[in-house]
């Protein structure tokens, strides 16, 4: 855990802003919650906040074009996009602008506390002490963070190298090249990590969402 973390949450959902202040309150982190992209704006300009979880479906300004300013006035900020309502285009759109982690509603407190620790800690990481299969594929999250697709690609490819008998790297392969609009090859990498893991819940999701014809679904970056 980072210390001095803080947290911002951006829904409009009092249901939802409460969930998560409590899921969250066990990390010791400064918690603060607005309820549209517009409040959030303000709380941005005054504060620094280490983590902030994004509803995209918002009253008045949306989730991507709030996205978009962040990206410009705070890119420091790790954005976990949460939403019922996505779409591959939105999740895609929202991983060039940044964002590091998705997770959908309805949720379980554990679920969401355990990302959010996830994110936190991957930011001290440093590459020349990272010599293991999960440290490469956090730092290649870090990496799409830090808008650096390239780099990503390279850190899960060296996880793959230290052991391609496991799912998760070829499935988040398979995301960054979606992000390089390549679904074939996405694909190609969705259908071997389903071949190592038939049971692999997030490379299922995602074949199944790029072999339709419908592009709505949620893009699955894994565990």
């Amino acid at each position: 855990m980072i210390r001095n973390s803080s947290i911002l949450i951006v829904d409009d959902e009092k249901n939802i802003r409460f969930t998560l202040t409590e899921a969250l309150t066990s990390l010791a982190a400064e918690i603060d919650t607005a309820i549209n992209a517009e409040e959030a704006l303000e709380k941005i300009k005054q504060k620094s906040y280490s983590v902030m979880l994004l509803d995209l479906k918002l009253p008045g300004m949306d989730g991507i074009s709030f996205l978009k300013m962040i990206n410009e006035i705070r890119p420091e900020i790790r954005v976990i996009i949460i939403t019922a309502h996505g779409s591959i285009e939105s999740a895609v759109d929202a991983m060039k602008l940044g964002a590091v982690d998705f997770i959908q509603k309805p949720f379980v407190p554990n679920e969401i506390r355990e990302l959010v620790s996830q994110v936190l800690e991957r930011e001290t990481l440093d590459e020349k002490n990272v010599q293991d299969y999960n440290g490469f594929l956090e730092l290649a999250k870090k990496s799409i963070g830090d808008h650096y697709i390239e780099s990503a690609i390279e850190f899960v490819k060296k996880a793959i190298n230290i052991d391609s008998k496991r799912p998760e790297a070829y499935n988040l392969l398979g995301v960054l090249l979606e992000l390089q609009h390549d679904r074939e090859g996405a694909q190609r990498n969705y259908r071997v990590a389903l071949s190592l893991d038939p049971s692999y819940e997030p490379a299922q999701k995602n074949l199944s969402r790029t072999t339709h014809s419908s592009l709505n679904g949620k893009i699955n970056l894994g565990e």
